[in-house]
């Protein structure tokens, strides 16, 4: 069995998300799967939680407390899971989960974020984050996609294009919306991927997943749309819906959702 209502969530924080009403969210969001990004939990810490409906949890933490992780909760078993890109530099900051299911394999990403600018007024980790991992990410699904369909979900990091922020002409040396990130991007898609979203929506403007907690950001609607679910193409067909959901708080991120008709 595979499930068909996936959700994908960077809660910038479980704890914090659940003081925030995550378990209501859970009860009533009526998913057969929640991927999880920036749990912020250590490992000494995951026994501690359970999810009313989702019997079966996987987790991957950073090595570093209170930073990154990921989680997957399912109602249904996966076939098998896995953590990391099988890569050292990679996988200490606890970024992908691979759930395989009958039809496809659900992998979550935590993408890095390029970060600040440094003293040459580029971002810090852009490099990083563009000639590394972006290209070895892009690797690693395409391998999974030798064996079955991929669906991969999170939060990316990147607005893709103009209409995915609300300021494009003010951010575009900005992490997040620099020329190479977005190169990243359309590497993805070059590379057979969907973006379910814009394939079902592909001129829809102010369509935001994350907004800072500046300025009354989230107010006002001054976003960006950073958080995906991308799909193979062999699943291009089966996208029955992909949608956006900014009306739920409990993070500067909101979940995003995909439907499958399997």
């Amino acid at each position: 069995m595979s499930p068909k209502k996936l959700i994908s969530w960077n809660v910038n924080g479980l704890r914090a998300a659940i003081k925030k009403g995550f378990d209501n969210f859970l009860d009533n969001c009526a998913a057969d799967v929640v991927c999880l990004q920036e749990t912020k939990i250590s490992g000494d810490l995951i026994s501690g939680f359970q999810f009313n409906g989702y019997p079966h949890v996987f987790w991957n933490c950073a090595e570093k407390k209170g930073y990154s992780g990921t989680a997957i909760l399912s109602q249904v078993e996966p076939i098998s899971v896995h953590n990391g890109l099988g890569i050292d530099k990679h996988d200490s900051e606890g970024r992908v989960i691979t759930a395989e299911f009958t039809d496809y394999y659900l992998v979550t990403v935590y993408t890095p974020n390029a970060q600040n600018h440094d003293e040459n007024k580029r971002p810090r980790r852009l490099d990083y984050r563009t000639r590394e991992w972006d290209v070895d990410f892009l690797n690693y699904v395409k391998d999974l996609e030798k064996t079955k369909p991929v669906v991969f979900c999170g939060d990316l990091n990147v607005a893709h294009t103009e209409i995915d922020l609300a300021n494009p002409k003010n951010n575009r040396r900005n992490a997040g919306f620099t020329d190479e990130e977005r190169a990243g991007f359309d590497n993805i898609l070059g590379a057979g991927f969907i973006d379910s979203f814009r394939h079902l929506n592909p001129d829809k403007t102010e369509a935001y997943s994350w907004w800072s907690y500046r300025a009354g950001a989230r107010k006002r609607n001054v976003g960006w749309r950073i958080d995906y679910f991308c799909v193979s193409d062999a699943l291009k067909t089966k996208v029955e819906s992909a949608d956006i959901h900014a009306d739920v708080h409990g993070s500067d991120h909101c979940p995003v959702s995909l439907c499958l008709s399997l």
